[in-house]
This record gives C-alpha cells, structure tokens and sequence, in this order.
C-alpha cells in the first residue's frame, strides 16, 4: 500500500463507526494511564468481541497485521510482553531459552489485566517489552483496550515512542 493510500484509509477508520459502547472501567482507567503518559488515544468499547486478533480485525475494519497482539511470556528473569502483528506467530526461539508463554494467572500478576484484553503499555507496572519489528509495516495499528471488547487506534510511531525501554527487533 503507498503512503497515499495507507493515508487515505487510515483516515476512513478514523471515521468509522465502529459500534462504540460506553467505556469499561477498566479502559477508562487504562486510558487515563495512557493520556498520563503522553499517549493521546481513544479507548472504545465494542459490541463485538476483541479477544482474537481476528475478532478485532473485524470489529474495526483492518487488516490482520494491524492488530497488535499483547502476549505475555516467562523466562527465568520473569515476564516479558510481546507486541506481535495480528497475522504473525511470536518465535519464542528467538526470545531465548527456556521462555514459555505464561498462564493466565501470570498474564493478570505481570500486567494487571486479563487475557484477551492486555494492552501494549498502561500496566500497573512495567514489564520487560520486545516489540516486533514487522508492525512498522503500517502506519496505524489497534491495541486492545483493558478489556475483551475494547480497543485503540495509535499511530505506529507513537506507539513505540511510548514505550523507550522496548526492545524492538524481528521476533516472529
């Protein structure tokens, strides 16, 4: 897709009604997180469920690779959230040795929400984070939002100017 097109439809999603509910608490909270850090974004809520990539794809009308996958995995210094494109698969080799992807009891302990709803930043405390590099394919990706059915549009830039400790590099 060229910068004009990428432009054209990025602008058309910004647009889009995407079924907006009113906001979870929890997303609000996140939000407020967001906003504390500089991040100047809009959590909406859906009717449609956000928990696979695909859902969210759907729901918000983009491309898979667009949705940014918040996974959680452990190695021996503890966890460590990885920010994968929606249409690629994290390469745990990649992440070194005995890494495992935590359980959900994990995911919640080392970010403060649940599966299907763990943002790229806006935890209760920070957490090591490994971003792939294939997400700067695009210009506009969407995050889930605190919560299965909430999500936000970030400019991919400002996303990973958000989050400086990252380590961003291919892991897929």
């Amino acid at each position: 897709m060229d910068g004009r097109a990428s432009k054209a439809r990025t602008a058309s999603l910004r647009r889009r009604e995407v079924g907006a509910l009113a906001v979870h608490p929890t997303a609000q909270k996140l939000q407020q997180r967001l906003h504390e850090q500089g991040l100047d974004v809009e959590i909406r809520e859906l009717s449609d469920s956000t928990r696979t990539a695909q859902e969210a794809a759907d729901a918000v009308g983009a491309e898979l690779g667009q949705i940014v996958k918040s996974l959680v995995f452990v190695d021996g210094d503890g966890a460590v959230l990885c920010l994968c494109a929606g249409d690629r698969r994290v390469d745990t080799g990649k992440l070194g040795e005995g890494v495992r992807q935590a359980k959900a009891d994990e995911v919640r302990e080392a970010t403060g929400f649940a599966v299907g709803g763990v943002p790229p930043l806006g935890h209760e405390r920070p957490v090591r984070t490994v971003v792939d590099e294939s997400l700067r394919r695009f210009e506009t990706l969407w995050c889930a939002g605190g919560t299965p059915h909430a999500v936000f549009p970030v400019e991919t830039e400002a996303l990973l100017a958000a989050l400086p400790a990252a380590q961003v590099r291919n892991i897929t």
